[in-house]
Parts: structure tokens; sequence; C-alpha cells
């Protein structure tokens, strides 16, 4: 009974820790260009391409038009740099 004990605890711990590593990379993806176009009308904000942690790796995605959200303004997201690695910080109202 203790080795299945054992062996489950393991087993967990190995899925736990897998996942902690999660949306770190050792560098980061070079700068995408993304291209901005002209505004749909007079109230809409330019909100930049985008990283997104998928299948192991960062996949881009290209920026888009967005009506502005009054009083508040748009924070683009940005690469941190730590310990593990690079990871990127989403961009937020």
């Amino acid at each position: 009974m203790k080795k299945y004990v054992l062996s489950a605890l393991i087993i967990c711990s190995m899925i736990v820790f897998s996942g902690c590593a999660a949306g770190y990379v050792d560098s980061q993806p070079a700068d995408v260009v993304d291209v901005q176009g002209v505004a749909p009308g007079p109230d809409y904000i330019w909100i930049g391409g985008d990283w997104t942690w998928s299948g192991g790796a960062y996949v881009w995605h290209a920026g888009h038009w967005a009506r502005g959200r009054g009083g508040r303004s748009w924070t683009t997201g940005r690469w941190e740099h730590g310990a593990r690695g690079y990871r990127w910080r989403r961009g937020h109202w």
C-alpha cells in the first residue's frame, strides 16, 4: 500500500511542478512589427499585438482597434525577466 501511495505522490508532484515553468522562455521572441492602419472612428484606440502561451510556446496575435473605455487607458503588454527566464505580461485596461 505504501508503494502505491508513494508512486501516486511522485506522479502528482511531477504534474504540479511541470506546470510551474509554463509561460517562461530562455529568451524573448524577436519584436514583431504590427501594422496599425487607420482607426475606424474617432473613439477607437490601438491595442497592440499580444503574445499568448499555447502548446509550450508563445504565439503572436496581431493588434486591433477597439473602442476606448471611458476614463480608462490601455497599458501595453511587456516582457519581464526573472530567475526562471522571460515571461509575457499581457496588456490591460
